[in-house]
């Protein structure tokens, strides 16, 4: 999860705050630009490092989802009704 210390976010929230992709493509590239830097700073391709920045994407999907998606169908459900089956 993305919980780090504060401190350690203070580094990075001027930086996110100044990026502004106003599309899917954009943030993507964004995204994939900064795991491009990590993974060349961090050793190289490897499989170890290609499997972790997997999981640290499957884990932000997750995340977007949890604290952002279903809090969104949740409301929807309040306004339109819930699926009946």
């Amino acid at each position: 999860m993305p919980y780090i210390k504060q401190l350690d976010r203070n580094k990075f929230d001027d930086i996110i705050e100044q990026l502004n992709p106003t599309t899917a493509g954009e943030l993507n590239y964004i995204m994939t630009s900064i795991i491009h830097r990590h993974v060349k700073l961090n050793g190289g391709v490897s499989y170890s490092k290609l499997n972790e920045m997997i999981g640290m994407l499957e884990c932000a999907k997750l995340e977007l989802y949890r604290r952002i998606a279903a809090p969104y169908e949740d409301i929807k459900i309040k306004e339109n009704g819930d699926v009946s089956l």
